[in-house]
């Protein structure tokens, strides 16, 4: 997963601190996340995406084709 979170933070100029206050979590939240060593939970990435506009995509699993034998 691609995180985007420092470049959009800093094309804002905004602190991490003032990106903490916006999305309601810790300053530290945010350090670990710009640093890839926490994933947010999925409210915290909408509230991301949406603070952001940016729309969170789809990732796309593909599937291998399994034929199943009826028994």
């Amino acid at each position: 997963m691609k995180n985007r979170l420092k470049v959009l933070r800093e094309a804002r100029q905004w602190s991490q601190g003032k990106l903490a206050k916006a999305l309601s979590v810790s300053r530290q939240t945010v350090i670990s996340i710009e640093k890839k060593r926490y994933n947010p939970s999925l409210e915290l990435a909408f509230s991301i995406a949406t603070l952001f506009d940016c729309p969170i995509r789809k990732k796309k699993e593909t599937m291998p084709d399994e034929t199943y034998a009826d028994d």
